[in-house]
């Protein structure tokens, strides 16, 4: 497979500014220093807690944020040196799917006018071209085209994620950065939408970055999973791997939550103690010494660098040096 998309050591920071001047009195280590590579037509997951990292990191990719620093390398071209101009053309080829159906939604406008808009943006196609464009969206997301004239408002959580996935598609993208699609909807909607999402993904050869905190979802929908933790990349291998063997403590904990259905086994079951640190002032070291049930010295003074423990995996964790 070729690599679609390659993030090379991306960094975001944002400023803390306090005072009556506003002056930058530290700063929020909201991506530090991510590297990972996704490969044409297929899944990445990216998982972990809220506040670690990763909307910032999609947003970040699709350049809705400029990066700090790093290179976001898609098709050999690196985004974060465009300018807005420059950027313009491949908007078309990445395109997001928001998180909130409702939020992300004009309510003023119809949804013929919501999918039309991206094709009047970039001047494409006749009146009659798009408005033939819309129906067959529509219908492929499942939607009936005489819903176009419709307002949000008057569609169900479920019915308005698809037309934002309609949206995504109107201009034919090669990479979709779904930044949790399904989180604000029902479990038994959840699972048509993700089913829609693979279809699609057949049908027109789509990539997916999928950013969730469900790690059944991930499981289900993903061929790879990444998992952040404090802005960090401290584990990524192929869901199977993952799922069977996590090796990074921070991932070990995460999965011995998640249920195991029906099944009669028992996973013993890791907590974690304390808090999140806090991204303004990290702790020394490994970033997750403080909460780590296997603790050593070394990791409170030094930080972990991303190694490769197996084809195609690779761990932060100084249990594998």
């Amino acid at each position: 497979m070729e690599p679609i998309l390659e993030i090379k050591n991306l960094k975001k920071y944002f400023p803390v500014k306090q005072g009556f001047i506003r002056r930058a009195s530290g700063q929020v280590k909201a991506v530090d220093d991510v590297s990972l590579t996704l490969y044409e037509g297929e899944t990445l997951g990216l998982v972990g807690e809220s506040g670690c990292g990763k909307s910032t990191f999609g947003r970040t990719v699709l350049q809705l944020v400029k990066p700090t620093s790093g290179e976001v390398m898609y098709k050999g071209k690196d985004l974060s040196k465009l300018s807005f101009k420059e950027m313009r053309p491949y908007r078309r080829e990445i395109q997001m799917v928001f998180q909130d159906p409702y939020s992300s939604l004009n309510s003023r406008k119809t949804v013929r006018s919501i999918l039309e808009e991206p094709m009047k943006i970039h001047h494409l196609f006749t009146r009659k071209e798009r408005e033939e464009k819309v129906d067959h969206i529509m219908e492929l997301v499942g939607l009936n085209r005489t819903f176009a004239d419709r307002y949000p408002h008057e569609f169900s959580g479920g019915q308005r994620q698809r037309i934002g996935i309609a949206r995504a598609l109107m201009l034919d993208p090669s990479l979709i950065i779904a930044d949790e699609p399904v989180s604000a909807l029902d479990v038994s909607v959840q699972a048509q939408v993700l089913n829609l999402m693979q279809d699609l993904q057949k049908q027109l050869n789509l990539t997916y970055l999928f950013i969730a905190h469900d790690l059944s979802v991930v499981k289900h929908f993903s061929s790879r999973v990444g998992v952040m933790y404090l802005g960090r990349l401290v584990e990524l291998a192929s869901k199977t791997e993952l799922y069977k063997e996590p090796l990074h403590p921070y991932t070990q904990a995460l999965m011995s939550a998640v249920p195991i259905p029906k099944t009669g086994i028992k996973r013993e079951r890791i907590l974690l103690t304390g808090d999140v640190p806090n991204p303004q002032n990290p702790p020394t070291g490994c970033a997750f010494h403080e909460r780590c049930h296997a603790c050593m010295d070394i990791c409170k003074v030094e930080r972990p660098e991303l190694k490769e423990v197996g084809k195609g995996r690779v761990v932060a964790c100084h249990l594998y040096k």
